[in-house]
């Protein structure tokens, strides 16, 4: 393969040919860093122009598995459906190539990206947003704007810009960041922390007045990461990216295609419709506004409608839409802008009232029901084994891996007012549960044990995933699962006209769909955890998203003052939740909690109905029950083993005498009961100084006989006759 272009960044260099494959793509580029190979191809329907009001883009991210050399798992030999890292990475190069196209841009659009070589330390998420983005540029499309991937990580305490994916395993951050050489257009994040931070023991609410935010000081180890040092690395990763773009437009400058001519929709408003709507309507908007809920909202404005229908019979219903949507959406903004007031009243800063109810499921191991506002979470929570969590393998890593903390959102249509059946799950409702999942994982110590999170909205107005980490934190706690710190998370967003901006906490869904910014926060007091941010109106400044993430944390810890108080409400669904109870006792007992074969230990986990494992190095003892009182009996039958006094540890040495009991004949010899109640076993060699065909010729059960200490062969003791 010939490379036409060989672009060297930070820690990676990338080798691109275009015009080799894939020639009857409108554009399509061959990637190569490593031994990472992926071809983007960018195709578009010049027959149709879909009509209605959005991209029609789709983006398909795939991984063939002999790009490493691997077999497909499962019963068939060929690559399925995709994976949920294939459904996230297409989701992620979607959200950064979709502001790319003009307004108007009403061509069916498919971007493939085929993964067809993989070493194990590209980061394909970053390369696979490259590719299409060179693919995409180089096309013969009018798109001349670049965009691309920097991924930051944090290891050993240092900043790492484009890490190798060894060094991401051992980093504290995870921070995705693309854009174009002027514009910051996507944030995706996590924190893993681990770092130890001054902590406020005593808050008083900070959205009521942050200087009185007072208590003592204690020192922890937090698993998030404070907003200074956040914006730190936006602002190296950010001039990374715009420069990286910068290189890239340069470079491609000359293989691009010549572009075609295209018809654009032409989506024009009425202005005779707004202006009568603006003058005569207004009132009718501002309380259709008032109206919180997606359905009772649209319902109020489709009356509106069929209201100026019956004195405008002579206008279209179609415009007249679109000339209401549009005054609407003036009235949402102007009112923000110059009254600070959102459309149901609120501050800017203010979040909608909260409830919370634990454990309203009483057969569920545990429930939540979170309510913020017009949004309703119901989080379910299961625990489970090792022997339960989910198995999945991956391009990079070897073998097949386990994920024993899942976090699983279902959006049905009801939530929202709609009559739409419940089919698969869609790539929103997955990217939505990862997010939900990167905020949480951070503060749980599972320790072997496998725990299922299930979010189902009933209904949603404005940020349903914020609510599904807030639901997720309680319904933790609700089982009683240890966690590091509180999290939950907010909605921000921002109305902009240029000159103002506004930025707006706990948006609902009428502030999301009229407003610039969409971006979520979750973390603790101390910081954050994980974030996702999408740009409607073009880039943002870091001034401004610094702002946004100071306004973010008040809020976050308003909420998280309420969750706290919540907290010591809960009452656990002790007839179903299962317990773990960890402890340790002295090796030296193993063998008797043991027992001959296995006969003790298994008559205890099949009395008291749970699981028990045994660290036979360090003497830890994990038991797993259905319920607390199975896990108290064993624990207190192990207990009881330990402290008997039949078994009152003597310290054996090779070549000891003593007078022991014979307590078992066997085939093979006999095991003979110790002074102090351990089993050794006199092998039928050494019954007697002659050869022996029957143990029992010689040896009678309940015998008392002299034996000494020959060796220990782990927890095993094997004698002779003294």
């Amino acid at each position: 393969m010939k490379y036409d272009v060989n672009v060297e960044l930070k820690n990676r260099v990338e080798e691109y040919s275009f015009g080799s494959v894939a020639k009857q793509a409108n554009g399509a580029a061959w990637l190569k860093s490593g031994d990472t190979v992926i071809l983007a191809t960018v195709v578009i329907d010049e027959t149709e122009i879909v009509k209605d009001d959005f991209l029609p883009l789709t983006v398909q991210y795939i991984e063939k598995t002999y790009a490493a050399g691997k077999l497909p798992g499962g019963f068939f030999k060929r690559e399925t459906k995709p994976s949920d890292f294939e459904t996230l990475t297409s989701r992620i190069v979607d959200r950064s190539i979709r502001p790319l196209f003009p307004k108007g841009f009403g061509y069916p659009t498919q971007i493939t990206i085929l993964v067809f070589s993989a070493d194990k330390e590209s980061d394909l998420q970053v390369l696979a947003l490259n590719a299409a983005s060179a693919a995409l540029y180089t096309s013969n499309i009018d798109i001349n704007t670049s965009v691309s991937a920097v991924r930051a990580a944090k290891v050993d305490g240092a900043l790492v810009l484009n890490p190798t994916l060894s060094e991401l395993k051992n980093s504290t951050l995870d921070l995705y960041l693309s854009g174009t050489s002027k514009e910051l257009l996507m944030i995706e994040m996590r924190s893993f922390g681990g770092e130890k931070v001054e902590v406020n023991d005593m808050f008083i609410d900070p959205m009521l007045d942050p200087t009185m935010a007072t208590g003592v000081l204690s020192t922890h180890i937090s698993n998030a990461m404070p907003e200074d040092e956040l914006i730190n690395v936006f602002e190296k990763a950010e001039a990374l990216l715009f420069a990286s773009n910068a290189k890239y437009e340069e470079q491609f400058a000359s293989f691009k295609k010549e572009t075609i001519e295209m018809e654009y929709k032409a989506h024009t408003i009425n202005d005779e419709m707004v202006e009568y709507v603006r003058s005569i309507h207004l009132e009718d908007i501002k309380i259709a506004m008032t109206q919180m809920a997606k359905s009772e909202r649209s319902t109020a404005l489709r009356h509106l409608r069929k209201k100026i229908l019956l004195e405008k019979e002579e206008w279209v219903e179609v415009e007249l839409k679109d000339a209401i949507e549009k005054v609407k959406k003036e009235e949402v903004r102007a009112q923000i802008l110059n009254e600070r007031v959102r459309a149901d009243g609120r501050a800017l800063t203010e979040v909608r009232p909260i409830t919370i109810s634990t454990n309203v499921l009483p057969s569920a191991h545990s429930s939540c029901l979170f309510t913020r506002g017009g949004t309703q979470a119901l989080v379910v929570l299961t625990m489970g084994g090792p022997k339960d969590a989910q198995m999945f393998e991956t391009l990079t890593e070897e073998g097949t891996q386990n994920e024993n903390f899942m976090v699983h959102y279902n959006f049905p249509g009801f939530s929202v007012g709609e009559a739409s059946p419940i089919m698969g799950t869609k790539r929103r409702e997955l990217g939505h549960g990862n997010l939900a999942k990167r905020a949480l994982e951070p503060i749980v110590n599972l320790d072997g044990q496998t725990v299922r999170l299930v979010s189902e909205i009933l209904e949603s107005n404005g940020s349903s995933s914020m609510a599904t980490v807030c639901g997720g934190y309680m319904a933790l706690k609700a089982a009683d699962i240890e966690t590091s710190d509180v999290v939950a998370g907010i909605a921000m967003g921002m109305v902009s006209d240029g000159d103002r901006y506004a930025i707006l906490s706990d948006i609902m869904g009428l502030e999301d769909h009229d407003g610039d910014m969409d971006f979520k926060v979750t973390g603790s007091k101390e910081g954050i955890t994980a974030m996702q941010m999408d740009i409607k109106l073009g880039g943002v400044s870091l001034d401004v998203l610094k702002e946004a993430l100071y306004q973010a944390k008040a809020g976050r810890t308003h909420i998280i003052d309420i969750m706290i108080a919540s907290e010591k409400e809960i009452e656990l669904n002790d007839g179903v939740l299962p317990s773990v109870d960890f402890f340790h006792i002295d090796p030296s007992f193993i063998g008797e909690i043991i027992g001959q074969a296995g006969k003790t230990i298994r008559e205890m986990i099949e009395k008291f109905e749970v699981a028990i494992d045994i660290d036979k190095k360090d003497g830890k003892v994990k038991i797993t029950g259905k319920n607390k009182t199975g896990v108290a009996g064993a624990r207190g039958h192990i207990e009881g083993i330990v402290n008997s006094p039949k078994i009152a540890k003597i310290k054996y040495e090779v070549g000891d005498k003593h007078e022991g009991t014979v307590k078992k004949i066997v085939d093979f010899g006999a095991f003979i009961e110790l002074p102090d109640g351990t089993d050794g076993l006199l092998h039928i060699s050494k019954v007697a100084d002659h050869k022996v065909e029957k143990v029992s010729d010689v040896l009678s059960e309940g015998e008392k006989i002299s034996v000494e200490i020959l060796e220990f062969k782990g927890n095993k003791i094997s004698l002779g006759r003294a």
